[in-house]
């Protein structure tokens, strides 16, 4: 199968490539610079140059294509809502190009805030205000295409995936630690939050191209309830230092922007996509690979 992949060079995207080639397909990634072309060059991709917001290179890059995973997000919590926006015309635009084709379009989301307090299942729908919430037109856009011939399927991810090369919450809490001189968590720390190894993930979105029913939900989570007292205790171990409980009414001074994730109780079950596309995720979990040490090495 001949697969568009956008953010084909980020953090997961990379890891998809490699999976899918693993598999016997063809990749064509989206690339935005030279230093993303030449990534996808040498790791035997096709290269298809354009953006997330040049929506005719988002159109011939799917039309191209046999099915298309979509991946790139921009990272930009400054002005998250500007970036939903720009996911949501990349989710239609995409999904427009295979209307009546049949072939598959795997979209990501996210599992955080779907339910706090208890665990969210794929049929879950998000709160209103949630941070999940905001990606919800995108889901609801991506799942809409079944009723045009697009066997369309999301792909939620928890807060925390995590391997080597990982950028992301973690890692944050690792540099305000380092920053402040304490590993803290807010709270008492038994708020939880869900997890995947990116290999992991990887896997499931080849499995969702290859055999997820137009309409799935599915959740990539390997571990569906860490809480964040661990995560602080071993970054704490492996700095050597001190472990702290922060008042939640402090977290925002103390972490910043991550302050609302970490407090968030955001468990989360990926039983129902375990079953359906018989996924077994086998990597190590997220304190197994902190504890291998690549997240504190400068």
């Amino acid at each position: 199968m001949r697969v568009f992949v956008t953010g084909a060079t980020g953090f997961i995207g990379s890891a998809i490539v490699r999976e899918l080639q693993s598999a016997g397909h063809e990749v064509v990634g989206l690339a935005r610079s030279d230093e993303a072309a030449s990534a996808l060059a040498a790791a035997g991709a096709e290269v298809h140059r354009g953006a997330l917001d040049d929506l005719d290179s988002l159109r011939g890059g799917a039309a191209a294509s046999d099915g298309v995973i979509h991946t790139a997000f921009v990272h930009d919590f400054s002005d998250y809502a500007g970036a939903v926006r720009t996911d949501l015309r990349a989710v239609e635009t995409l999904g427009e190009a295979l209307a009546g084709s049949d072939r598959p379009f795997v979209i990501t989301s996210g599992t955080a805030g779907l339910t706090p307090g208890r665990f969210a299942t794929e049929d879950d729908a998000p709160d209103a205000g949630s941070p999940a919430a905001a990606r919800m037109p995108a889901e609801r856009a991506a799942l809409s295409l079944a009723a045009r011939s697009v066997r369309a399927s999301v792909v939620r991810l928890p807060p925390s995936v995590h391997g080597e090369g990982d950028h992301g919450f973690v890692p944050r809490l690792i540099s305000i630690a380092r920053t402040t001189g304490v590993s803290a968590y807010p709270g008492d720390g038994s708020n939880r939050w869900a997890a995947v190894h990116r290999l992991d993930a990887a896997h499931l979105f080849r499995l969702a191209l290859e055999e997820a029913p137009a309409g799935a939900r599915l959740h990539g989570v390997d571990e569906e309830s860490v809480p964040v007292r661990d995560i602080a205790d071993v970054i704490g171990r492996h700095l050597k230092l001190p472990v702290t409980a922060i008042p939640r009414e402090q977290a925002e001074a103390h972490f910043g922007w991550l302050g609302a994730f970490l407090s968030m109780d955001v468990p989360v079950s990926s039983t129902l996509t375990r079953k359906q596309l018989g996924w077994h995720p086998a990597r190590a979990t997220l304190i197994a690979d902190l504890e291998e040490g690549h997240y504190f090495t400068d």
